[in-house]
């Protein structure tokens, strides 16, 4: 016995005529983001409702027509039934005076259809009302609006079977007032088939939630409503409202309730845990289905060509980005005298290998060869009047046995918890990516993006804070025979400058924008994405100035 096909929203099939993009991001992988316009539209309708013997609300399904839906109201006029749907924005224009769109007008007429099966009774006419410039519009339901619906419910099961995105629409005005525009990326599409504009900028410039970081040994992190509370052993108390939260980072042995972590699963806030010593333990990161990514991933880094190409421009990129800080970091400077030179010839060398290169491991060669240099070269970054404890000899870890190192090995597990966050977030799969080797427990794919960040967003500021001698090599350090860690003083420090950094913005060099470096992570995240979903050649493009 078949299982029949679910049943589709009249709101789907309204976002089916507006974008089919549209509809497939939102009913096929389950994206949906409200916005200021849908909740003012929510808000319409609540206003609505309260006028009484205004409307009647009917939860309608048809298994005969495949769609179902909730109709805003109905009204008898002149012995017949009229469905009316309410619409916050304008309606189209012509030389015959005001029009319903085509897609309010595929609703209104599948709603209709709706009305008409359940009542009983022929259904000639609906009404759109658009309340900003006060106008109602007749649609009638003939032929030609009962073949529309129909037709558009093929198309929007036809949709549900593909696991290919539609290509994005033509019609970048369409774009301006979509929701899904942060995840779409439209305008990025475009660029990546080289359309010769500058693209407009849908993509957020920062985001308005912050990190909650919970360092206070001891503290308990609970929910009061819509809000969540942290008290610590000394009974101080913070609140923090659950819509300007982004993320819970729980660090050590500070407790967080089970009402806590299930008002941010449903509020799709991660929470994460890192032990006291600075290692990322694990995480809670709710998100939207992820099965049509997945398996878009899955299918792609399976082709050895797709995952050598991608590797390659990342180990460009990040070695690119030591050559460029090291650079940077010592324009002033005798690069001889500071001992940078070799640094800096060793990885140009390592770039042109890269380049050349045609095989993996020999990529991963050449990638531990920039880092190698690059590392080499850190001495030559730091001030010379410098305790003596914050002496670098390169590069160590599991456990730190240095100042630096434990420094730099914090601020790689905070950037790693980002950039997990982001996967998720995204939909794809972490532990599926296509340089790293799956030999730890972190997740591959995780490693492979924070490739693009760890220079910007922590080797750059970290070093620039112990020049200005942030640090005090005892107050922010715990020392245990050859292992060092930061101290619970130490931690809340790097926090601080890790968090601040997030916050710079930085000119995206391809699609030209500013933008936080905590919406950069979300952005390369995407345009990963994109390589495998038809729109690409934008990812690991983004180089220091």
């Amino acid at each position: 016995m078949s299982t029949p096909e679910p049943l589709i929203r009249v709101m789907a099939l309204h976002a089916l005529a507006y974008c089919e993009r549209l509809f497939y991001l939102e009913e096929v992988e389950e994206i949906r983001i409200a916005d200021a316009a849908v909740y003012a539209g929510r808000r319409l309708h609540e206003e609505l409702a309260a006028d009484e013997g205004e409307i009647v609300s009917l939860v309608l399904e048809s298994d005969t027509l495949g769609i179902r839906g909730k109709v805003d109201c109905l009204r008898r006029r002149d012995g017949r039934l009229i469905p009316y749907e309410h619409k916050r924005g304008r309606s189209a224009k012509n030389d015959a005076g005001p029009q319903a769109w085509p897609s309010d007008r595929l609703q209104a007429c599948a709603y209709a259809l709706l009305v008409e099966e359940h009542a009983g009774t022929p259904i000639e006419e609906a009404r759109i009302r658009y309340h900003a410039d006060n106008v109602t519009v007749r649609v009638p339901i003939d032929a030609d609006a009962r073949e529309t619906v129909r037709a558009a419910v093929a198309r929007a099961r036809e949709l549900r079977q593909s696991l290919d995105r539609p290509p994005v629409t033509d019609n970048s005005r369409l774009c301006l007032r979509c929701s899904l525009a942060p995840v779409c990326l439209p305008e990025e599409g475009r660029l990546s088939q080289h359309e010769p504009k500058e693209p407009l900028r849908l993509f957020p410039q920062d985001r308005e939630r912050q990190t909650v970081h919970v360092t206070a040994h001891g503290a308990r992190i609970g929910k009061a409503g819509d809000t969540l509370t942290i008290v610590d052993t000394e009974g101080s108390k913070q609140v923090f409202p659950i819509r300007a939260i982004g993320e819970v980072v729980v660090h050590g042995n500070a407790q967080i309730s089970t009402q806590a972590i299930h008002l941010c699963a449903a509020q799709e806030i991660g929470v994460h845990w890192f032990t006291g010593g600075g290692r990322y333990v694990g995480g809670l990161a709710a998100g939207a289905s992820a099965v049509q990514r997945r398996l878009r991933q899955f299918e792609a880094l399976r082709d050895p060509g797709v995952v050598f190409r991608l590797a390659r421009r990342l180990v460009f990129a990040r070695a690119a980005g030591q050559l460029g800080f090291l650079l940077r970091a010592t324009r002033d400077k005798d690069r001889t005298a500071c001992g940078i030179d070799d640094a800096v010839q060793g990885i140009r060398n390592a770039l042109r290998a890269i380049d050349e290169t045609e095989g993996l491991d020999s990529l991963r060669g050449h990638e531990g060869d920039a880092a190698r240099h690059y590392f080499a070269g850190f001495p030559g970054l730091l001030r010379e009047d410098l305790d003596e404890r914050f002496h670098f000899d390169g590069r160590n870890r599991r456990p730190p046995q240095d100042r630096l190192n434990a420094l730099l090995s914090f601020g790689y597990a905070l950037l790693y918890r980002d950039v997990l966050q982001a996967i998720i977030t995204v939909g794809l799969e972490p532990a599926f990516g296509f340089f790293h080797r799956p030999r730890s427990a972190a997740h591959p794919l995780a490693l492979d993006v924070m490739e693009l960040f760890r220079v910007p967003l922590w080797d750059m500021p970290m070093i620039a804070s112990v020049n200005r001698l942030q640090w005090d090599a005892e107050a922010d350090f715990t020392c245990a025979g050859k292992q060092v860690w930061l101290s619970d003083v130490g931690r809340k420090k790097a926090i601080e400058v890790y968090e601040r950094r997030k916050e710079d913005q930085w000119k995206h060099p391809i699609t030209g924008y500013s933008l936080s470096y905590t919406r950069l992570i979300e952005l390369e995240t995407r345009l990963l994405e994109k390589e495998w979903s038809g729109e690409p050649g934008l990812f690991a493009r983004m180089r220091l100035r």
